[in-house]
């Protein structure tokens, strides 16, 4: 499949999931994988599914054929993207609590959760002076790209996001119960979580961007886009640009942050070992450990590169 091109296809449902349909499905998958040229990461549970899945067009159909038979009438939430090269070494199925972390068992968002905002309508919203928009991502995730003015809780993953609301939603809000919360993430997800979380509480007026950065990237023009650097990516890609193509980031291996082109010329940064993010967190033995790991990755690069030349 050298010269074809993938289809990345992301994806999350939140639906009542059946333990023998959980099962199913993975066998299901795992069977198509036999025979056909599939990576991804998809994360079952009884709140749904979520993930990513990367192969030929005509497989993907089949999967989502697969997919959509499960999901039923639920809404099943996706986004498109192309790349030459596999995002993932294989196909990855997690069976866990949740399709997305969050530690709040009493929520559920396929019953009760904020509106719906679609791309088209998203910048009207977060316009709107009564308007608070929060970025419910990872720190380095915001790092790299947000819309303008967004709130940053500064998180390190989304299990923290409770905690952050109960200590500063308020102060964001001060005494006007009619603002308006608009909240996003990558592809939907997490915000849709965090907006069922927010009903719980008795916030009424609580919107979410419906598809995510992902889908508002694929349905804006650069020119009317309020989203502003790049959309970090759980893939090889790193990151994507407003086309959606493979964007300006790597990654550290070190420490997993996202760096950039002027990152990689800093006199700290080191290929695999360190970055400036993380020039002090590690041990000498650490480092060293790095170090041999990047000696193996190199010999591998080579060893592939002098297969493609012959």
């Amino acid at each position: 499949m050298s010269n074809s091109i993938y289809k990345i296809v992301s994806l999350y449902s939140f639906f009542s999931f059946q333990e023998n349909s959980i099962i199913e499905l993975k066998e299901n998958l795992f069977s198509i994988e036999k025979n056909n040229d599939i990576s991804g990461l998809l994360i079952i549970a009884r709140e749904g599914l979520n993930g990513t899945i990367c192969a030929e067009e005509s497989i993907i159909e089949n999967i989502l054929d697969l997919i959509k038979n499960i999901v039923g009438i639920n809404e099943l939430n996706i986004k498109v993207s192309y790349s030459k090269k596999k995002i993932f070494k294989k196909l990855k199925i997690k069976i866990k609590e949740e399709i997305v972390t969050m530690g709040i068992p009493e929520i559920n968002p396929s019953k009760d959760a904020g509106t719906y905002i679609d791309s088209f309508h998203w910048n009207k919203l977060i316009k709107d002076q009564n308007t608070i928009v929060i970025d419910t991502r990872n720190h380095y995730e915001v790092s790299i790209g947000t819309f303008n003015k967004s709130i940053n809780p500064n998180m390190e993953n989304f299990r923290e996001f409770p905690k952050w609301v109960d200590e500063n939603l308020e102060k964001y809000l001060g005494d006007e119960d009619s603002r308006n919360i608009a909240m996003f993430c990558t592809g939907g997800i997490r915000c849709e979580k965090a907006t069922s979380l927010l009903k719980k509480k008795g916030y009424k007026k609580v919107f979410h961007l419906q598809g995510g950065i992902l889908k508002y990237l694929e349905d804006i023009s650069k020119e009317e886009s309020q989203f502003e650097g790049e959309c970090f990516v759980f893939d090889k890609r790193v990151a994507l640009d407003h086309e959606l193509k493979k964007g300006s980031y790597s990654i550290c291996h070190a420490c997993g942050m996202p760096i950039s082109i002027e990152d990689q010329k800093n006199k700290e940064y080191l290929e695999g070992i360190q970055c400036h993010f993380c020039v002090n967190k590690f041990s000498d033995n650490d480092r060293k450990r790095f170090e041999e790991r990047q000696k193996q990755i190199n010999k591998l690069k080579d060893k592939n590169h002098k297969v493609q030349k012959d």
